[in-house]
């Protein structure tokens, strides 16, 4: 009779989860699921508020703040989903420029004209640099 009412009891959303997924790693990885979801949906939410005026109705001033850690936030979770904010160029070009060694050297000569200045690479150390004091 014991073992009728054990079965009879409704069960939750935990011990469904304990049910489906009796390893501990299925079950860390579910969990982690979870929390970066929840990190997802506050990120979400705070960038929202960021950007979107309120009826006054809901009594909730505008929040006058940077939002560059949240959306680095939302931008690291939602790449851990494997999405990737950036997309590839149209023309197959990575960003970079394609300068030749001439080009460059053109370059490199007429930024010198422009603002002269004087490179010194050392290779051993250590160095005191001191002021001349006259």
């Amino acid at each position: 009779m014991a073992e009728s009412k054990k079965e009879d009891k409704p069960k939750g959303i935990i011990g469904k989860i304990k049910e489906a997924a009796e390893d501990k790693e299925e079950q860390l990885a579910i969990l982690s699921t979870f929390v970066r979801l929840g990190i997802l949906i506050w990120s979400g939410g705070i960038l929202t508020l960021a950007y979107v005026d309120l009826p006054p109705a809901l009594k909730i001033p505008k929040q006058d703040m940077d939002p560059t850690f949240i959306a680095s936030v939302f931008t690291g979770v939602v790449a851990t989903f494997g999405v990737s904010a950036g997309g590839k160029k149209k023309n197959g070009a990575d960003g970079s420029a394609n300068i030749s060694k001439k080009d460059m050297e053109f370059l490199i000569a007429k930024a010198s004209e422009t603002a002269p200045a004087q490179t010194i690479r050392i290779e051993q150390g250590p160095v005191k640099i001191v002021p001349d004091t006259k």
